[in-house]
């Protein structure tokens, strides 16, 4: 237990994280009051009866009113006009942070929108499961993960203290950084992955009936890993592609360069270098599990 860290929290979106992140506040007594706020009434009855929050509402400005802490956690394409929504409902003083998988776009396009009395720290817990929805949301989710902080310029040091303080008690690292830098890294370790697992189970979509229903009932764990990140919510990768488009662009050119390499080595039948990249490969591999972040 840490000790209250906020009298009232306002959620905006209750999803995946939202709703995992309200769990976490409730379980270690982190927030006195928690408001959530959703487009549609059923997700908000669904929070009640799970009792995720005390209070619901569809209006964006009605649940950040008083708000000590505002937490975004909604597809990006949603950002501007949250922005626009909760600024004049701000009080001063508030914090308002994040969970969003790219960061360029928070500095760049809604910093600008909040008042300069209210305090931003954009965030971006690097956690989660496939699931969406305020169902699929549990503390235990954040646990030995990395959550990364990208604090603004002339940024408020108290306010990234207590957002660093509330990630940490759900026991998770917590790392600064650029915000530009976060976006070229997350592009390679999370967003490339994901484009090419979609890829690949659409390549699959597209073969012949017969084939195809033997992929299904054959898969084996590799195609097994590729159609449970391709099972991730499409509004969120959506707007993570088009929000990192220049990241994952130039990501995605390296990548078909070394694609094209393996497939020259095949072809040629260049045992020792296929052996060489699998050996190196694999030795990253180790290092996730020994991060334990596996």
């Amino acid at each position: 237990m840490s000790g209250v860290l906020f009298e009232r929290v306002a959620f905006i979106g209750i999803g995946h994280i939202g709703s995992s992140l309200a769990r976490l506040l409730r379980r270690d007594g982190l927030a006195t009051t928690i408001v959530a706020c959703a487009r549609r009434q059923e997700t908000l009855d669904t929070v009640m009866r799970l009792k995720i929050a005390d209070e619901v509402t569809t209006d964006m400005a009605a649940a950040v009113k008083d708000a000590d802490l505002v937490v975004i956690a909604t597809p990006l394409s949603t950002y501007v006009e949250i922005g626009k929504a909760i600024a004049p409902a701000l009080k001063p003083g508030a914090i308002v942070t994040d969970v969003g998988s790219v960061k360029g776009l928070v500095i760049r396009d809604f910093a600008p929108l909040l008042p300069p009395t209210v305090h931003l720290v954009p965030g971006h817990p690097i956690a989660g499961t496939e699931n969406s929805g305020p169902e699929s949301g549990f503390p235990e989710v954040f646990n030995g993960r990395w959550c990364i902080l990208t604090p603004v310029a002339n940024g408020n040091a108290a306010a990234l203290d207590l957002v660093t303080r509330m990630w940490k008690s759900g026991n998770m690292n917590v790392e600064t950084m650029d915000a530009n830098h976060h976006d070229m890294v997350l592009g390679i370790t999370s967003h490339l992955p994901h484009l090419i697992a979609y890829t690949i189970v659409d390549t699959a979509t597209d073969l012949e009936d017969t084939l195809k229903s033997e992929v299904i009932k054959f898969s084996a764990s590799g195609f097994r890993d590729f159609t449970r990140i391709a099972a991730s919510d499409p509004v969120m990768w959506r707007d993570i592609f088009l929000n990192n488009r220049e990241a994952v662009l130039s990501l995605l050119q390296r990548f078909t360069e070394d694609l094209t390499a393996m497939q020259r080595a095949i072809r040629r039948g260049e045992g020792d270098k296929l052996q060489e990249l699998f050996t190196r490969t694999r030795a990253i591999r180790r290092s996730i599990v020994e991060a334990k972040q596996a």
